[in-house]
């Protein structure tokens, strides 16, 4: 059952933050970058050139600071993937199941106690992502920290407990796909990003892409 208690939009709901919120060194990043992108003509967003350079580029560089490692999640272009220096997992589950097969197969890989998963078409990655979620996620008591942008939450933008790798294993294991479903299960600490709601603008459509570059100062 997700906790509503949002912090910042609800500070009554803050007590003293706990001293023990995870590090940088203990949190791997996940970029997602496995699906088809059947909404994009097939192109590989995450390949895809933003303000001169890829976007995954662009989110590796903003997430770097904030992680001790960096992972990417991708079923296909592996070669164009490494490029970047970082290891690509694939999928554990073949015919692309959705983005929590590859969250899962990071969960596997993580050599820390925490994984934070970011999707491969938001290059606008705030700058205290890691941050606000953890603040929430111990402030909270809860295994899952998730973003929400003051209008919805931004589900693929979440920092868990790699403890939580069997039960996602069970969840796929029943043939079940939906993030907000596999959220549902759990208490969930909800992070405001009200005041940065641009930086969730997700990119999917070449419409979509050239009015974030020419939008944006």
């Amino acid at each position: 059952m997700f906790l509503l208690c949002i912090i910042h939009a609800y500070p009554e709901c803050i007590m003293n933050i706990p001293n023990n919120i995870p590090g940088n060194k203990e949190i791997t990043a996940v970029i997602v970058a496995g699906g088809r992108s059947s909404r994009f003509a097939g192109q590989d967003k995450g390949l895809l050139e933003f303000r001169g350079k890829p976007m995954v580029q662009h989110i590796i560089e903003r997430l770097s600071p904030q992680v001790g490692r960096l992972v990417i999640n991708a079923n296909r272009n592996i070669d164009e993937y490494s490029k970047f220096s970082l290891p690509v997992i694939g999928d554990l589950l073949g015919e692309y199941q959705g983005p929590l097969a590859g969250i899962s197969a990071a969960l596997d890989a993580a050599t820390t106690p925490y994984l934070l998963t970011v999707p491969c078409d938001c290059p606008l990655v705030p700058d205290d992502l890691v941050h606000q979620l953890a603040t929430a996620m111990t402030n909270q008591g809860t295994d899952i920290a998730v973003a929400h942008d003051g209008l919805q939450l931004q589900q693929m933008f979440m920092l868990l407990s790699c403890a939580l790798s069997g039960d996602l294993h069970d969840f796929l294991s029943a043939e079940q796909r939906a993030v907000r479903d596999w959220l549902s299960r759990h208490d969930v600490a909800i992070a405001d990003f009200s005041g940065s709601a641009q930086a969730f603008i997700n990119i999917n459509s070449k419409d979509d892409l050239v009015e974030l570059e020419s939008g944006l100062p």
